[in-house]
């Protein structure tokens, strides 16, 4: 059955079709609860916690991509956590100045091949990216997880955190900037590629910031 005919068959009560639509997107649902909370636990009851309200939830759903709008309650459920525990303060962006431009995405995002020595740096890099996400307030870092980690459009990312493409933009080149000034304190731990373009990049930042 195609996912259509999955989400018809759940919204009549089905438990085992709604399951079979969880079990297609839990992978990506948990792995944005992981990159937001940076902690596994938290991680599996966010996603605990979509799938209830999902289920109670699935009736409101208008078509479209069922995954972007799981994308918005797993988002939304982490920051109800977040802000109950008071593990983060959630502050207002502030404009960086009026010429302020988006930057690139950064190298971070690389995907190096699966060979012995890149698997080895693939882990180094992912445990300096893993520390510097949780330093970012949680609304840069979310914008950074949609788009740079998973690969959502502006306009998809502002769908899900429900905010206009502008602001987007604008936490996304902030989350970027925040990132790499972050990495410099991992630069010992970073693989070589990654630290000279590390390198290039802060020397890039002076540059334009001349």
């Amino acid at each position: 059955m195609n996912e259509t005919t999955i989400i018809d068959a759940a919204r009549s009560g089905n438990v085992d079709a709604f399951n079979e639509l969880i079990h297609l997107h839990q992978d990506f649902l948990f792995r944005v609860a992981l990159r937001i909370h940076g902690d596994e636990d938290s991680a599996a009851d966010a996603l605990q916690e979509t799938m209830i309200s999902a289920f109670r939830k699935l009736n409101t759903f208008r078509g479209g991509s069922l995954k972007h709008w799981l994308a918005r309650i797993i988002v939304n459920v982490c920051y109800d956590e977040l802000r109950h525990e008071r593990r983060q303060r959630v502050i207002p962006l502030a404009k960086m100045s009026a010429n302020d431009e988006e930057m690139e995405p950064g190298f971070w995002m690389a995907d190096p091949k699966a060979g012995p020595e890149e698997i080895c740096e693939s882990h180094e890099l992912e445990h300096a990216i893993s520390i510097c996400l949780q330093s970012l307030t949680l609304v840069y870092r979310t914008a950074l997880v949609l788009v740079d980690i998973e690969d959502y459009s502006y306009e998809e990312a502002a769908e899900i955190m429900g905010i206009p493409v502008n602001t987007v933009k604008s936490r996304l080149a902030r989350a970027r900037m925040k990132m790499r000034e972050a990495l410099k304190g991992f630069e010992d731990q970073l693989p070589g590629r990654y630290r000279d373009e590390l390198f290039q990049k802060a020397q890039a930042d002076v540059a334009y910031s001349a």
